[in-house]
């Protein structure tokens, strides 16, 4: 790979991470052909994006970006995909179904950066499944706020049965 085109795919990898919020380090090398086109499929589907990239072009890419991501550095050893997202936790749950599908351990995660956070190793997978998206803690939120106001009209209406009944008894008598 020539100067200009390595430059090329660490300009690429720095306006995916700036685009995006969140990104997940893993490992897909042993994946056979037909589990790896499923894979990219279903991450098409749910709007993840899923690059290979060389070690050293991410780790370039990643002194270049706003963020302190040097604990990632670590991590990059082997074989190495990004899985570009919007939702900190749907490449979590997308390799968890992967390989409950599969009955696989592939993909591995090596490393995930997500809300500002960075998670090493595949033993993270299960908090970050954990995490709610902005969407889910604004219905979370208007859930709360709604509650209450629930239970006012509801009181309201059963108490108006109830008058309504003693006034139907009253007016008999």
């Amino acid at each position: 790979m020539r100067k200009e085109e390595k430059k090329n795919v660490v300009k690429n990898i720095v306006e995916n991470i700036s685009k995006r919020n969140h990104f997940y380090l893993v490992d897909i090398a042993t994946l056979n052909a037909e589990d790896t086109s499923d894979l990219r499929r279903q991450c098409f589907k749910r709007d993840v994006k899923l690059v290979v990239v060389k070690n050293t072009l991410l780790k370039e890419a990643l002194k270049v970006s706003e963020g302190n991501f040097e604990k990632l550095y670590g991590a990059l050893k082997g074989s190495t995909s990004i899985m570009y997202c919007d939702t900190g936790n749907e490449p979590a749950k997308l390799i968890t179904d992967f390989r409950k599908e599969k009955k696989t351990e592939i993909p591995v995660l090596k490393a995930a950066y997500v809300e500002e956070s960075i998670y090493l190793g595949n033993e993270e997978l299960d908090a970050l499944k954990s995490i709610k998206s902005k969407e889910e803690l604004l219905g979370d939120v208007i859930n709360i706020l709604q509650s209450p106001a629930k239970n006012v009209i509801s009181a309201l209406q059963s108490g108006g049965n109830i008058i309504a009944g003693i006034v139907k008894t009253l007016s008999k008598k």
